[in-house]
């Protein structure tokens, strides 16, 4: 038993097997209780001087946001929190933070306050509700600490993480805990919000979290905090943030560009391939992207696409499941041709497909 709980608890047990040494000689229970303090230490040490880091980086954010509620326009006030950051080969300061934090409300109606008091407003916002990630620009840089950007790639389950941001409007708040998993895709967030690729972490997130950053022992951003799993709207340990290597590919892109450029082939496709399914099928493990329904017109209709066919590998790389292949067929520049491996009739077949342009089907 003590073994299952020691990897979450390891500085509390590490203390009390400082204590539980007295059994020993008493020069042995010494030195135990004086290395497992030490570890202790060291632990809280580093904690401090990531939130002593990370801290001034971080900022409240207030928006009114326009909202229609029985047919008619309203006003609505949120708040949340974002991170003060910079972009590669991009000048002056941003803010990163949700779409919904900010919603559709003009940079005028949005207010970012920092820790120490400054009350700023940004020049120009950009925003990608699929994904759910804002950018905001900033004209002042003065006296303002940015948070340096991390590969979330390397976050892997296990490692410690620390959250920050103004749950319930208290500002400056951090709280810790681990990454939980990683690529978790079956989450049920807002109707907008497409592409899902999420880190899931124990550390707290509550209501006004949203928008922070979730950063590692060295304090850098791997990850903003979107969403919690909770029947009570507050933390149950089930947290779940963007990482940050989609959030750069988002937001230099917004900066670029302007919008979104994404890819599509208009399948649409069944939510998840259990095993019993996939042997029903002829298949030997549950892998591959179920595809319940083929738009009309679409890429994957000229090529040939039906219903039920399963898609095991594009351009040879597996598919694991739906929410990966939608996330890459996402982010293809429209026009690439794909080579699809399809297991259909208990056959393999390849079929090539024109991946198509998302903005241009949405009309």
């Amino acid at each position: 038993m003590n073994r299952l709980i020691l990897p979450t608890f390891l500085g509390v047990c590490s203390f009390l097997g400082g204590m539980v040494a007295i059994r020993l000689s008493s020069s042995t229970a010494h030195w135990a209780f004086a290395r497992s303090g030490e570890d202790v230490a060291r632990i809280e040490e580093r904690f401090e001087a990531v939130a002593r880091k990370v801290s001034p980086a971080v900022v409240a954010l207030e928006a009114i946001k326009p909202t229609m509620e029985d047919g008619k326009i309203r006003s609505i006030d949120d708040s949340g929190s974002g991170s003060l950051v910079r972009f590669p080969g991009k000048t002056g300061i941003y803010v990163l933070t949700n779409h919904h934090v900010i919603g559709a409300a003009p940079a005028r109606q949005i207010t970012v306050n920092t820790g120490d008091g400054k009350i700023l407003k940004p020049t120009r916002v950009w925003a990608d509700p699929e994904t759910d990630v804002a950018v905001m620009a900033l004209s002042e840089e003065a006296g303002l600490t940015v948070l340096p950007l991390g590969d979330s790639d390397r976050a892997k389950v296990g490692h410690w993480v620390l959250a920050f941001g103004s749950p319930f409007g208290l500002h400056q708040t951090v709280t810790h805990g681990i990454i939980s998993a990683r690529s978790r895709g079956q989450v049920s967030l807002g109707s907008t919000i497409r592409i899902k690729d999420f880190l899931q972490t124990d550390a707290a997130i509550n209501p006004g979290s949203s928008g922070g950053p979730l950063v590692n022992v060295d304090g850098e951003l791997i990850g903003v905090n979107t969403a919690i799993a909770s029947p009570s709207k507050a933390s149950a340990g089930v947290a779940f943030a963007i990482p940050s290597n989609l959030v750069k590919l988002i937001a230099m892109e917004l900066l670029e560009r302007g919008r979104i450029v994404r890819g599509y082939l208009g399948v649409q496709l069944a939510a998840g391939l259990d095993l019993n399914e996939a042997l029903k099928l002829g298949l030997s493990k549950a892998q591959g992207a179920l595809v319940d329904a083929v738009q009309s017109d679409s890429p994957a209709f000229k090529a040939g696409l039906r219903r039920g066919d399963v898609i095991l590998d594009m351009d040879t790389v597996p598919v694991m499941n739906d929410n990966q292949f939608i996330n890459r067929v996402s982010g293809m520049t429209p026009g690439r041709k794909v080579q699809l491996r399809i297991w259909r009739d208990r056959e393999s077949v390849t079929v090539e497909a024109v991946i198509g342009d998302w903005a241009g089907a949405k009309k």
